[in-house]
């Protein structure tokens, strides 16, 4: 039987398309405008959604995202939140991707076990934990991956054709290309290497490849989408977000804005092979 990762990337690909992948913090700016956020994104057009764990050192990511995380935290968001979240979603969408994208402390203090049959029973596809190389598999990964979450791995402009293979061995779900070395929300400066490591990954993997990191418009999407089977964004919907709101808080502008950022990107994905 087919994961929904699975179906939705054969869908885009049936349609000429690479999928788009989109990112939001949990709980940013608080549970109620997070949620309706969520809701929307398959809406306007998300093909998959990466849902961000909210922590305190996220070493990985950007000022935008680690505001969004912040903002996060300070309204009261957990892991358990989050996976409510997933569950209430569930309720109403059987069929959109949701990957949890974060980092492995959360989960190792809420519990590995629990937290794998925790995240089963909201309704989640695949984890992305940024800080869990190959080498510690045996934490997370692979008891994930038997109990049926994909468990998606990062590569990288440094991961050389020595490291690929260690990178791809237990990768499921897609394999998330990140353009550039560095954290999230900079700008990609060669497009055309980004499109070479695609292939060079594919000549590797059978897994879809997304690309993410410093894509921010329809016109980024349409560029990256070219190659790879998937466009990732995040920086920029966190800070459409973020631009949005009042001292902190949501204002009436709040899911307007996300949702025409990814129209707008939406509409990249059908020209990206055009």
């Amino acid at each position: 039987m087919a994961t929904r990762l699975e179906d939705r990337f054969a869908a885009c690909a049936a349609e000429g398309r690479p999928a788009l992948v989109t990112y939001v913090m949990a709980g940013d700016p608080d549970l109620a405008t997070s949620e309706a956020i969520l809701a929307d994104l398959p809406k306007s057009g998300a093909d998959v959604i990466e849902l961000g764990m909210p922590f305190s050192d996220p070493m990985a990511d950007g000022p935008v995202i680690q505001l969004a995380g912040q903002r996060a935290l300070k309204a009261g968001q957990t892991l358990a939140r989050t996976l409510a979240m997933v569950a209430r979603f569930r309720q109403v969408d059987a069929r959109t991707p949701i990957v949890l994208m974060g980092y492995y402390n959360p989960i190792y203090v809420y519990g590995v076990g629990r937290f794998i049959d925790d995240a089963l029973a909201a309704g989640v596809d695949g984890l992305i934990v940024v800080d869990l190389p190959p080498e510690e598999d045996a934490e997370l990964c692979l008891p994930a991956l038997e109990a049926g979450l994909n468990f998606i791995r990062l590569a990288t402009p440094t991961t050389d054709d020595r490291r690929l293979p260690a990178v791809l061995a237990n990768t499921s779900g897609f394999v998330y290309y990140v353009s550039m070395t560095g954290i999230t929300g900079g700008a990609i400066k060669n497009n055309a290497a980004v499109g070479t490591a695609v292939k060079r990954i594919k000549a590797h993997t059978a897994l879809p490849v997304v690309v993410g990191f410093g894509i921010k418009t329809g016109d980024d999407v349409a560029s990256m989408g070219r190659e790879a089977d998937g466009v990732a964004v995040g920086t920029a919907l966190c800070n459409a977000i973020g631009n949005s709101l009042a001292d902190g808080h949501a204002t009436e502008n709040t899911l307007p804005a996300a949702r025409r950022l990814v129209i707008s990107l939406a509409e990249g994905t059908r020209r990206a092979r055009t």
